[in-house]
């Protein structure tokens, strides 16, 4: 078996061959019968390390369960293309972008939880799609 797949339990699929006939080294069967060891001891030793991280992960991961009442913090991250818990309170302005394919109109949209400074610059038609009464309050 090759040292790859002792230490990984599977064929090596990489496209380069590691074979070198310029730097060829005839082995004997001692030394081939040391490097297998070696490569053994190198895989129990890799597989005792992450038996050691999964024990320790294992111990500080627990189910929580919370009753109705409860207080608790949720982090929430900012994620793009995901829609938070902010909901546009006005337009402030509207601008149209002329591209070479078109133009696109931009709205500044204040928040709600935000100061005027603070006001974003989207996107109509996706504010249309995702806030459509925001629009009929316009109308």
């Amino acid at each position: 078996m090759a040292l790859f797949e002792d230490l990984y339990g599977r064929r090596c699929t990489s496209p380069i061959c590691w074979d070198n006939n310029a730097e060829a080294v005839v082995l004997g069967p001692h030394m081939l019968q040391d490097m297998i060891e070696q490569v053994k001891v190198i895989g129990q030793k890799i597989k005792a390390a992450q038996d050691r991280q999964k024990s320790f992960a294992d111990l500080h991961c627990r189910d929580i369960e919370f009753q109705v009442g409860d207080k608790i913090l949720l982090k929430v991250s900012d994620m793009r293309g995901v829609i938070g818990f902010e909901v546009p309170k006005e337009i402030l302005d509207r601008n149209v972008r002329k591209t070479r394919s078109g133009e696109t109109v931009l709205l500044k949209v204040l928040w709600s939880n935000h100061n005027v400074e603070e006001a974003t610059w989207k996107g109509e038609e996706a504010m249309k799609e995702h806030y459509p009464s925001l629009f009929a309050q316009l109308s």
